[in-house]
């Protein structure tokens, strides 16, 4: 119970207040001065009887002008506006104590960190390792990547007015996570630490875990990297995150799809222009190569480059010249280059349609990505971080997952990998309403493939429909493992049993016709 007391400021008045309780058998919680000669008590639960003699005395009481019950403390009434007011806001919010223990946090902060509200006090460290608290009351930004996701942190430190001392006292620091996206400009991983360009890679299952442990290792190279996964496996996340770890992480990162231009506009992207090279081409330009010296270019689905762009290329890894389109002087440039395929580029080379000589020096160091499929231990933690960043983007609540969505999720195929459940919940977001998302929010499209068709087909002895069944489980392990040694690797078993399986379906056969059709 609380009691709010107007009096005069008279000496020995808090005293008898007090003494009402105690002569009443009434434990006292907390007392209170404030403005205006105002005196408030909170105490324990007394019967009606006992309240009313309770207010009757404290009336009589000499200098008491008025008296009245009150629902809070003004310091509860404070801190419950505090609370309402930073759990209002959508991005993070962390308070801390002058020694760097979090006294305070909103529900997106306790969402992002995991936090239990009622849990032990945590330390700022714990949370966010290696960020410095200010000891000077300037404010500070600091980019940072949290659970995936980027952040400005604006750090702010709390001063206050120290009685004893003509200098304010330190007594917190506030820090505000702003969500990247919501800031008007992008923070891109150049504005990030080097140490954390992996950061981005959700990495949960032993799978993934390895891919981005070898791609730390070769990112510290400066030779070609050839990157292999199916569409949609994050092929240039990767790539990205390379460069930023690499020694060439200060220096430009620039991304061509070769798939997605004509051959002569990829070729003027790459290498540049002379003046006078095209009809409307007036001054020289520079090519990614000359715009990214010291850094590096990414090659995005390097198996559709023409022929002729592939013999410029190979001659440019070789020796790190080129020439510009319509120009006879050489250029030389440091730069290193990372190419990308969902192709299998060796029966490419086996069909003629790409170079031999160029397969081999880009496949000296090389990450094979896994489909989605292949490590769904990471699907939640995916779908969480894709959650949390529309929510983000909407201005919205971040909503729970429900647990259904693990098994909703998990039963589909990911044709797409991770682009499209990044797309699949985007669409979920777009149209969504309440606190949880649930496998009802999020619509699955049917997949399919010529392959799953036959092994449906249960027509035949069940010798026939086992072969129907193996002969599709080996074509389609093929495309990602095309040898019979790393699909005999895959699949745990011989490479003589795997080499007579693929013999007697005929699975790679193709290839090796057409390297013998053109050798002859």
């Amino acid at each position: 119970m609380r009691l709010e007391v107007q009096c005069q400021d008279r000496q020995g008045l808090v005293h008898e207040l007090l003494n009402l309780l105690v002569k009443r058998n009434i434990d006292l919680y907390g007392i209170e001065i404030g403005e205006h000669y105002t005196v408030y008590l909170r105490f324990s639960s007394v019967d009606f009887d006992d309240f009313s003699g309770l207010m009757a005395e404290i009336r009589r009481t000499p200098g008491v002008s008025d008296v009245r019950r009150v629902t809070y403390m003004p310091s509860e009434q404070a801190k419950r506006t505090l609370h309402a007011l930073v759990n209002s806001l959508p991005d993070p919010i962390l308070c801390t104590d002058s020694k760097g223990r979090v006294d305070l946090t909103n529900h997106a902060a306790q969402q992002l960190f995991s936090l239990n509200p009622h849990a032990p006090v945590h330390s700022l460290t714990s949370l966010i390792p290696g960020l410095e608290l200010p000891h000077t009351q300037s404010q500070k930004s600091v980019p940072l990547t949290l659970q995936g996701r980027d952040f400005l942190a604006e750090v702010c430190p709390l001063f206050l007015p120290d009685d004893d001392s003509a200098q304010d006292q330190q007594t917190g620091t506030l820090i505000l996570l702003n969500a990247a996206t919501k800031l008007g400009r992008a923070i891109t991983l150049n504005d990030l630490d080097s140490e954390g360009a992996f950061n981005h890679i959700i990495a949960d299952s032993p799978k993934m875990r390895q891919v981005v442990q070898r791609a730390k290792k070769l990112a510290l190279h400066d030779a070609p990297l050839l990157i292999i996964g199916e569409t949609g496996t994050g092929k240039d996340i990767i790539a990205r995150a390379c460069h930023q770890l690499s020694p060439r992480h200060s220096q430009p990162f620039l991304a061509l799809n070769c798939g997605s231009i004509p051959d002569d506009v990829a070729e003027s992207e790459l290498f540049g222009h002379a003046a006078g090279a095209y009809p409307n081409a007036l001054e020289s330009q520079k090519g990614f190569f000359e715009q990214a010296a010291g850094g590096t270019v990414f090659l995005d689905e390097i198996g559709e480059m023409s022929p002729s762009l592939q013999t410029k290329l190979l001659r440019f890894l070789n020796d790190g010249t080129f020439r510009r389109v319509g120009d006879e002087h050489e250029v030389h440039v440091n730069v290193r280059v990372i190419c990308a395929t969902q192709k299998n580029l060796q029966e490419l080379v086996d069909l003629g349609s790409f170079r031999e000589d160029l397969f081999y020096r880009l496949n000296v160091l090389s990450l094979q990505l896994p489909a989605l499929r292949e490590h769904p231990q990471d699907l939640m933690a995916l779908a969480s971080f894709f959650v949390a960043r529309f929510a983000h983007e909407q201005g919205i609540a971040v909503p729970k997952l429900a647990p259904s969505l693990a098994t909703h999720l998990s039963r589909y195929h990911w044709p797409g990998n991770i682009r499209q459940l990044k797309n699949c919940l985007f669409a979920a977001m777009a149209q969504f309403e309440g606190d949880e998302l649930r496998p009802q929010d999020v619509n699955l499209p049917s997949y399919t493939t010529d392959e799953d068709v036959d092994v449906l087909q249960l027509e035949g002895t069940l010798d026939e429909i086992n072969g129907r069944f193996e002969r599709s489980v080996l074509t389609t392990l093929y495309a990602s493992y095309p040898s019979t040694r790393k699909l005999a690797k895959r699949l745990g078993v011989s490479h003589t049993a795997i080499a007579n399986k693929l013999r007697e379906y005929g699975i790679g056969q193709k290839s090796s016709e057409a390297k013998e059709l053109n050798e002859r």
